[in-house]
């Protein structure tokens, strides 16, 4: 299969896309590249069906997390908007006991219809709740069970070895990244998206950020371990470099380097899952 829009095209005016065209270059490239010229076009593995498959767990549980706050901020802002600030139960099973005490910021009882939408939302709060809690059990019984199709299991024990990553998410890491085979770090920053993207002219040598074109899931949890790994592993050799280069530098210079710590931290998590390298000051769990 071939990716009609990674073909080169001329950049002199607006493109002429049809499938006349994209077979025609499509042609061109497999021709070209049957000659013996790898340049123009790169092979890509595709992913097997149980590889693909594993990733459905850690995706869906994202997208219930996802719709899971939307629900608490909905709550919240609706309470709010009559003065409420505060509410008991919003996590747990009290949540209606709570609701029928409530009284508006000028002393009056909820109102009929506002009172109505706010326990209909949290009803769908909870029954996500429940969904996350059941995905959760289903994510450990696929970890433990030695016959399940998830790929690389064991990868998943030792990435939560280290302290900071949990089990949730090394079975994202695991099911996202480090079940594929990497030739270099070049080729894993790329595949997550976390490589650079220069865009230097005559003397002018600069960058246009990372590319984003890779492997979103992964890559947002990375930044997020990232963020807490200087909180959890601050003796490490990583938390010292991104203090020493980036943290009195102001927000912005702290969040661009929270992303380059994302891809100097992938890189020594696939060390560490393939060949058990630690970075130094790196601390491992008491467990």
């Amino acid at each position: 299969m071939l990716d009609a829009w990674s073909f080169l095209i001329s950049r002199r005016g607006r493109r002429t896309k049809t499938d006349r065209i994209d077979v025609e270059a499509m042609t061109f490239t497999l021709r070209a590249y049957l000659a013996g010229d790898p340049s123009v076009c790169r092979v890509v593995p595709v992913p097997t069906p149980k590889a693909e498959g594993a990733k459905r767990i850690s995706r869906e549980r994202t997208r219930l997390a996802s719709e899971r706050t939307g629900h608490v901020n909905r709550i919240r802002g609706l309470l709010a908007l009559h003065g409420i600030r505060n509410i008991k139960g919003l996590w747990g099973g009290g949540w209606r006991t709570q609701l029928d005490k409530l009284q508006t910021g000028d002393g009056l009882a909820m109102g009929r219809y506002i009172k109505a939408e706010t326990t209909r939302k949290f009803e769908r709060l909870h029954f996500v709740l429940g969904q996350v809690k059941t995905l959760e059990a289903e994510c450990r019984d696929t970890l433990l069970d030695p016959t399940s199709p998830f790929p690389d299991r064991a990868k998943v024990a030792t990435l939560t070895k280290l302290l900071d990553i949990g089990e949730l998410s090394a079975t994202l890491l695991v099911a996202e990244v480090f079940h594929r085979q990497y030739s270099r770090r070049r080729h894993l920053a790329s595949y997550l998206g976390l490589a650079p993207t220069p865009n230097p002219s005559g003397e002018v040598q600069r960058d246009q950020g990372i590319s984003k074109a890779g492997n979103k899931p992964a890559r947002t949890q990375l930044v997020e371990i990232a963020w807490a790994w200087m909180r959890h592993q601050p003796a490490s050799e990583l938390a010292s470099w991104y203090r020493a280069r980036f943290a009195e530098n102001g927000t912005r210079s702290r969040k661009v380097g929270v992303v380059a710590m994302a891809r100097k931290l992938a890189i020594a998590l696939w060390h560490f899952v393939g060949h058990g390298v630690i970075r130094a000051g790196a601390v491992l769990n008491a467990r």
